[in-house]
């Protein structure tokens, strides 16, 4: 795979991994910003003191603003597989785009070809790869209903569900939040806050109440994709 030429604009917004830890998860984000200039204006600027490890902008161009072995603060708030400081577990990447608009193909192929070396570098999983409204989803969407999760699963860089729905698996909301706490989701999330966040990722654009479909997906991603709770805790 063709390896895409990195920009370095380094950001003072970045500190040491609190406790020594490294990084297991990376989290995508959308910038929300107007375009990449001015997305990578507001990560390098101290006033605002937000930051990420990687920036790719919607023609494919990536730049790189924090070193990988410290801490960029992109994540704020939240928690994802028992980790509260996602900051200091994770490498996050910012994508160029307004929340309501597609990703382009070129921005998706350099994610593609950025993901595996950070993936290798860290041993960093697939079920690593999360969305800031995972790990976040009473404040935040991104990187939204648009962006392509399972075309990145079929590439081996993040996981899909499996699971088809079954007659005898039966709606049960504690069900249901056992497996999405096993994958990694928060358990202080209610239950509709969880059932959105999931939705969000893996069944965008669908509504109403918990049905067999996400019953089904749910626990298959329960099942195969547990996450290490003790080792998120040291």
């Amino acid at each position: 795979m063709r390896v895409t030429p990195i920009l370095w604009r380094p950001s003072p917004n970045c500190g040491a991994r609190r406790g020594g830890v490294l990084p297991d998860m990376i989290v995508l984000h959308y910038t929300a910003m107007a375009n990449c200039e001015a997305a990578a204006d507001r990560l390098c600027d101290p006033a605002f003191e937000v930051s990420a490890h990687y920036l790719i902008g919607a023609d494919g161009a990536v730049i790189q603003m924090v070193d990988e072995a410290l801490r960029a603060w992109h994540a704020g708030a939240g928690q994802w597989a028992g980790a509260g400081d996602v900051n200091s577990r994770s490498i996050g990447i910012e994508l160029d785009n307004d929340g309501r608009g597609p990703f382009p193909a070129a921005q998706m192929r350099a994610l593609h070809r950025l993901l595996p070396g950070i993936m290798r570098r860290w041993a960093i999983g697939p079920d690593g790869i999360i969305g800031h409204s995972d790990m976040a989803p009473d404040r935040k969407s991104d990187p939204g209903p648009l962006f392509d999760w399972q075309g990145l699963a079929r590439l081996g860089l993040s996981v899909w569900p499996e699971a088809t729905p079954a007659p005898a698996l039966p709606v049960d909301g504690a069900v249901f939040r056992a497996a999405l706490e096993r994958f990694g989701y928060g358990p202080d999330l209610d239950d509709d806050l969880l059932l959105r966040a999931f939705r969000l990722r893996f069944r965008a654009g669908v509504d109403g109440p918990l049905d067999p479909v996400d019953m089904a997906m749910a626990t298959d991603l329960g099942r195969r994709f547990v996450v290490d709770r003790a080792a998120a805790g040291a």
